[in-house]
């Protein structure tokens, strides 16, 4: 297996540009999520890896080989699509060795990898079927069987889990995560669900309009973004934002009080963002935010809250008291939990 560089990729259409100059190293057996809001570019630069967008500017190389113009069947890839594109007339093996079969392979040969994959799979028994007797977990299996027998360098997915309901996706984010371990392939995943991004992730990669806001683990990308909207999409419920005003050694917010800094503050008086996870806020004695729902989910509540300037608040508990609609609580935190951002978006550290 190898890895995948990109080199000050651009991709445009006309006068339009998408892409804006990309780097990017995903490291052999890597399992790399590009993650990011629908239009920042994603399937785009997945599909440009893959060959089936042409690379305007800049270069693209799998392994040592430079893959930047070579036809798509020729790069060693293979890809899983959202859609499930399986043939109804042919059963699950004719659908996963179909690729095999059209390049002439030995039927032989053909036979060992379908039933390889289908071991990994866990689609022995399925294997006579046709496609309307599948489920919808099922079928993206067969899709991601048919990518296997290919023994491709690099597999690339793009979404294969938006078709399905939600306990289907859980499923089968376990069976992509149980996957990539047994085989060890270097594989990159598009998808617009951080949740999806965080539990799959090596590396994460976070773009907005076409450029890399960010790239990092997980967790070093939840523990310390590099600006408000790696911040804000990177968690689940999201980070809080309120305004607050720059002070000497603090920062000033309305209705939560001060919170001190030893970070290079902009002039006093300059705005400042902080930002605050859920789980960070306490709900204590006091009237200055006003309760809007209380969504009691068992072994954890969140609690949505209007700050008196109006901003949006989310507070996680654990515990299974509810508060109701128009009740006025406080707010407090620990100053070492808070996150400051300047004006552009940018964190203060």
């Amino acid at each position: 297996m190898t890895g995948v560089t990109l080199e000050k990729v651009v991709k445009r259409y006309g006068d339009v540009q998408v892409i804006h100059g990309v780097d990017l190293k995903i490291d052999d057996g890597e399992f790399c999520v590009f993650v990011g809001p629908s239009g920042c570019g994603k399937s785009t630069l997945l599909r440009m890896i893959a060959g089936l967008e042409e690379t305007t500017e800049g270069a693209m190389r799998i392994g040592a080989r430079d893959v930047t113009r070579i036809d798509p069947s020729e790069r060693g890839v293979a890809m899983v699509f959202q859609t499930y594109a399986l043939y109804p007339h042919m059963t699950v093996a004719e659908n996963m060795g179909f690729g095999l079969k059209m390049t002439g392979h030995p039927k032989a040969e053909t036979a060992a990898k379908v039933a390889e994959a289908a071991r990994i799979l866990k689609l022995e028994p399925l294997l006579e079927r046709k496609p309307k007797a599948l489920s919808g977990g099922q079928r993206q299996r067969v899709a991601i069987g048919r990518a296997i027998v290919r023994g491709p360098e690099v597999f690339l997915f793009d979404e294969p889990l938006s078709n399905l309901d939600a306990e289907l996706r859980v499923e089968m984010r376990v069976e992509i995560a149980r996957l990539h371990r047994e085989i060890g392939a270097t594989m990159i995943y598009v998808t617009h669900d951080q949740v999806e991004a965080m539990t799959l992730a090596d590396k994460i990669v976070v773009l907005r309009a076409g450029r890399i806001e960010q790239v990092g683990q997980p967790l070093d990308l939840y523990n310390d973004p590099d600006n408000r909207f790696v911040a804000g999409f990177i968690g689940s419920p999201a980070m809080n934002f309120v305004a607050g005003i720059a002070e000497a050694g603090a920062v000033s917010v309305p209705g939560l009080g001060t919170v001190a800094t030893s970070v290079d503050l902009p002039a006093r008086g300059a705005e400042v963002t902080v930002g605050l996870r859920p789980q960070h806020l306490k709900i204590v004695d006091g009237a200055t935010h006003r309760v809007e729902l209380t969504e009691a989910l068992g072994g954890v509540s969140y609690v949505h809250l209007s700050a008196p300037s109006g901003e949006k608040l989310i507070v996680e508990r654990h515990d299974q008291v509810s508060l109701e609609p128009g009740a006025m609580v406080g707010l407090s935190f620990d100053a070492v939990d808070a996150m400051l951002f300047d004006k552009d978006g940018l964190r203060l550290r």
